[in-house]
């Protein structure tokens, strides 16, 4: 039995075989394929302790205890408010598993994930379950070798969205006639989700001309695999946690279930026709409300401006400027809650009556006073160890492991499994914005604590995704009790930069990097990773740098969010009146930055080592697009055009020196100095 599935660019293919499994033939944008049967293509991987893997050669995930016994009972296919919605039940002896296929309308995008439940009388230990698993994106007559291509995006604290494109053989997987025990394998363990990398990746087959781009959704422990099966198919599978890479083993006594994490695919002609599909899926799952939504501009006194270090006297006199230059929220950041060192005093998110004499509403108070909704920064799942809070709340409100309190410089974390801890965090929240009167919180998460908990916990992988999923809920309630309020994702900047948690965060802070020069390059990225309406970009004019370099700060952050600070105090009227100038061209075009379809006109993602940086967005109407000079030596850079324009204009700066020649498809941008940047409109 054949059962296919169409919606918008996107068909899919699934078989129930003769022998009752269910496999997954053909996932791509261009049709039905032609394909025997194969062990690669089933469409789940579930591997139980004490049982024999069929097909598990060395590290790989290419086999599974249950991928042979779980058989077709039946299926469902029915509309959703979104698109579609098919759904597979598939049984054995003891093990009843769903996986759910969701497809939405007018992308070429699908989410998976599956359930699990023990229908047998013996407990059942979980070491792996996929999300996603698919084979056979190397059909074709050519070589692997000659025509995959893998993309894998490096991601670290200051040096976000770093994406490499590879040959199969550089990313370390060479095909040949017979399976080898090799892989490229990319995983996270803890607590920061994108320390080391996106939990993200793709696959292109020039020979096919698809690409299939992934995101794994989850705000802790996640691994994905490229390998060759048996039989020679090269397949990708995605998860969440598992036992080999990530400490995760999961106890399910008769009746119970296990959901997996969920996983997005979706599928182009290349990388950037399969991104325009994954930036419409993300605006399908992301929950927004009014006040985010109008993308007010953010004025926050960090970066280059009072460096946590804020008294009420420092405060007025930043918040008077800020109000000149537009801003319609002012954040006030960290160190509002301690005197002196208070790394690892935080925790009772009180304000420092040394700091704020009259208390902290009162800067709030003049904030708004001066048009400015006022915001203001936590980190309320971390306690320092020096904190009252740690010595107050009991170990069970925290992360542990062998008995203690796990702790990374100076922190403990707060284990939101826990009612008390969930409690404390409620309770700090609710009086910033009912006290306070704060309407915006940026949430930061500056410890990464590690593999987990094995507290109460199967395992330590199994502790902290119940933490996460604990937390996600958490969220939900929060947002449901305060709609009004816009909350700021930060992990010393982009380091839990995932779906899991961007589902249900408005804002992303994308890094911490304090070079407004490496500042372009993510920004240039970031689009791959993250809706360019929750990117929140550093604008940050720092005087000394001169007018090149605020101009340029400033452009990075124009198709994106303005999150504007800098050394305020010291800036010239030269330099407030380009900050002005650029937050009123944003305030003029951010109506069109959550449609917006992010592409690369270059033809590559923007990289660390590009001499020039182009990245812009499709509108209805328009085309829009960041140019930026680095250290090339060649002042022009011809940049194609994918529609018939009329007209080429720069928007930002206006004292810029660039020229613009329109020649057939093309423009040819000229800057004269390196390290500047312009904002240009086609139309």
């Amino acid at each position: 039995m054949i059962i296919e599935i169409s919606e918008g660019k996107l068909h899919a293919d699934f078989e129930v075989g003769d022998d009752g499994l269910v496999y997954l033939l053909n996932l791509s944008n261009h049709g039905r394929a032609e394909r025997k049967t194969r062990r690669s293509h089933r469409i789940v991987n579930v591997h139980v302790s004490g049982e024999n893997p069929p097909d598990h050669y060395s590290a790989k995930h290419t086999g599974s205890s249950r991928e042979a016994t779980l058989k077709y009972v039946t299926h469902r296919l029915f509309d959703t408010k979104k698109g579609k919605k098919l759904e597979f039940d598939l049984a054995d002896e003891t093990m009843a598993l769903t996986a759910h296929y969701e497809f939405y309308r007018g992308t070429s995008s699908v989410r998976s994930w599956c359930t699990v439940k023990n229908t047998g009388d013996n407990t059942l230990g979980l070491e792996y379950v996929s999300s996603l698993a698919y084979a056979g994106f190397d059909e074709g007559r050519l070589s692997p070798n000659d025509k995959i291509n893998v993309y894998i995006p490096y991601n670290s604290w200051c040096r976000e969205v770093n994406w490499q494109k590879r040959t199969l053989t550089e990313a370390g997987l060479f095909y040949a006639d017979r399976q080898s025990f090799g892989r490229i394998n990319l995983f996270n363990t803890g607590f920061h989700s994108t320390k080391e990398y996106l939990p993200m990746g793709a696959v292109e087959n020039t020979e096919t001309e698809c690409v299939h781009l992934w995101q794994i959704e989850s705000c802790g422990s996640w691994q994905w695999e490229i390998a060759e099966s048996s039989e020679n198919v090269l397949y990708f599978k995605l998860s969440g946690p598992c036992e080999q890479e990530n400490f995760w083993y999961k106890e399910l006594k008769s009746g119970e279930s296990f959901e997996s994490i969920k996983a997005a695919l979706s599928i182009g002609k290349d990388f950037g026709d399969a991104l325009a599909s994954m930036t419409e899926y993300r605006r399908a799952i992301f929950v927004n409300n009014k006040e985010n939504s109008a993308l007010p501009v953010i004025f926050n006194d960090y970066l280059h401006c009072l460096w946590a270090d804020p008294t009420e006297e420092k405060e007025f006199a930043v918040i008077d400027l800020a109000a000149k230059t537009g801003a319609e929220y002012y954040m006030l950041d960290g160190g509002w809650y301690g005197d002196g060192q208070w790394w690892d005093t935080v925790g009772e998110w009180l304000p420092s009556k040394n700091r704020f004499p009259r208390g902290i509403k009162v800067v709030l108070d003049y904030a708004r006073s001066k048009g400015m909704i006022p915001g203001i920064w936590l980190e309320f799942e971390s306690i320092g160890v020096n904190s009252p809070a740690a010595k107050r709340l009991p170990d069970e409100c925290f992360i542990m492991r062998h008995g203690k309190r796990a702790v990374d410089r100076g922190r403990y974390i707060l284990d939101f499994r826990n009612e008390q801890a969930r409690a404390h965090c409620t309770e700090a929240v609710s009086r910033v914005i009912e006290e306070y009167g704060a309407a915006y919180i940026k949430n930061d998460y500056n410890v990464e604590c590690g593999i987990g908990t094995d507290l109460d916990s199967d395992s330590f992988g199994d502790g902290l995704l119940e933490h996460n999923r604990a937390f996600l809920k958490w969220y939900d309630e929060i947002r449901e009790k305060f709609p009004h309020v816009i909350f700021e994702n930060c992990a010393s900047g982009g380091l839990r930069m995932d779906y899991a948690t961007l589902e249900k965060q408005h804002v992303q802070s994308m890094s911490d990097q304090e070079d407004y020069r490496i500042t372009a390059r993510i920004s240039a990225a970031a689009s791959t990773a993250v809706l360019p309406e929750q990117a929140a970009i550093w604008a940050t004019p720092i005087e000394a740098l001169g007018e090149n370099a605020s101009a340029m700060t400033m452009t990075s952050s124009l198709l994106q969010r303005i999150h504007l600070s800098g050394d305020i105090m010291n800036w010239s009227d030269k330099t407030m009146d380009l900050v002005k100038e650029a937050v009123s061209v944003y305030k003029s075009i951010r109506a069109d930055i959550p449609h917006g379809i992010p592409y690369y006109p270059l033809g590559t993602i923007p990289s660390y080592t590009d001499k020039w940086l182009v990245s812009a967005y499709k509108y209805t109407s328009c085309r829009r697009m960041t140019v930026c000079r680095l250290d090339s030596e060649e002042a022009s850079v011809n940049i194609p055009a994918d529609f018939d324009f009329s007209e080429a204009k720069v928007l930002y700066p206006s004292n810029n020196k660039c020229t613009i020649e329109k020649t057939d498809g093309a423009i040819t941008v000229t800057l004269p100095e390196k390290y500047t940047s312009v904002l240009i409109e086609l139309l």
